[in-house]
């Protein structure tokens, strides 16, 4: 059955500028062999965990998409040095993060132990749960190295239709469904999620989610590599780099900059919603660390027009010295707001 799109465009998002263009609106075919499920757009420019939160929807799964980046950890982050930190440095895997909510998985990878391509199979479980009602979550589907949601297929053109941190808050992407076997990093395919099981505890995966915050924020390395750090020590390492000479911005700045500066404002929503819901003496605590990642994503605001995508690629020493201080001021807004975490949690135990 094909149902008609209902695209509603006029939330406010917390979205922080697009990746470029790498695929476009697409007008939904009148034909009789498409599929397609009305499903959420992204809020959040978080290559993880939003398709995730849109699945959770489409399921009836009423927790917020600041409270489901929230569980996930995703808001938390912070590294560096790589364009593959946003995707590198995480809590869970999605399939994993479904499994610790409760929901049964089941996992469709492109190539088997022995490198044979099964894509097909993965193809058709992906076309089996949309004609069932629900989305998957797709490896490389229309964006690059990021999971997307596949909502729908086109079997007279051989592709997949969905939504994906890339393609913005309207409109469908579209691409052959078998583009997932030619990511460059493992093709890891689909995954797609039946029933929930009962017991899940809420309480225990919310603490765990700042538990693990406060240990990320606090993680050290030795030695002074930049694409190995996370954490604090990542942050002022990223704003230490811009104070120096010589600092060229490139494709890591922007895409780190683009998810975190997007992602840290629902923290802040995140971390209001729990201590409205647990008050005590944890309650201060919580909102004060809300108050300081608002101020870190507000600096991180400011500097996007010196580290975005549009900001100047290379050297530039007149940019570096106004981005150094603006990474400095969102690096101790960060540490100081893990430090309130950190005060949190022995009231929430």
């Amino acid at each position: 059955m094909k149902q008609r799109l209902a695209l509603v465009s006029s939330c406010v998002l917390a979205w922080t500028g697009l990746f470029p263009a790498l695929a476009g609106d697409a007008p939904v075919p009148e034909d009789p062999d498409m599929r397609l499920l009305e499903t959420d757009f992204y809020r959040y420019c978080d290559p993880l965990f939003e398709g995730a939160r849109v699945l959770l929807g489409q399921m009836g799964h009423d927790g917020s998409p600041e409270y489901v980046l929230g569980l996930s950890g995703s808001v938390f982050k912070v590294a560096g040095g790589c364009p593959s930190r946003p995707t590198c440095v995480h809590d869970f895997w999605p399939a994993d993060f479904f499994r610790r909510l409760g929901y049964e998985v089941q996992e469709y990878p492109c190539a088997d132990g022995d490198g044979n391509d099964v894509s097909g199979r993965m193809i058709e479980a992906v076309k089996a749960s949309i004609d069932r009602g629900r989305p998957a979550l797709v490896w490389h589907a229309f964006s690059y190295e990021e999971w997307d949601v596949v909502c729908g297929y086109d079997g007279a053109a051989g592709q997949f239709i969905g939504r994906s941190a890339q393609s913005g808050p309207v409109g469908y992407a579209r691409e052959p469904w078998d583009r997932p076997k030619n990511s460059n990093v493992w093709g890891f395919g689909a995954v797609v999620v039946g029933d929930r099981r009962p017991g899940f505890d809420s309480r225990d995966a919310e603490i765990q989610s700042l538990e693990r915050a406060v240990a990320h924020a606090n993680k050290t390395i030795d030695g002074d590599n930049f694409a190995e750090m996370e954490g604090i020590q990542a942050y002022q390492k990223w704003a230490s780099l811009y104070a120096a000479p010589g600092a060229e911005r490139g494709a890591a700045d922007s895409y780190c900059h683009q998810v975190y500066s997007s992602v840290r404002k629902a923290a802040v929503a995140y971390l209001r919603g729990l201590a409205d819901q647990y008050g005590g003496e944890a309650a201060p605590h919580l909102r004060d660390a809300a108050d300081r990642f608002g101020e870190e994503a507000e600096e991180l605001d400011r500097a996007r027009p010196l580290v975005g995508w549009d900001s100047p690629w290379g050297v530039d020493e007149e940019r570096s010295g106004r981005l150094a201080p603006i990474l400095a001021r969102a690096a101790d807004a960060y540490r100081r707001g893990m430090e309130s975490l950190g005060r949190a949690l022995p009231h929430l135990r």
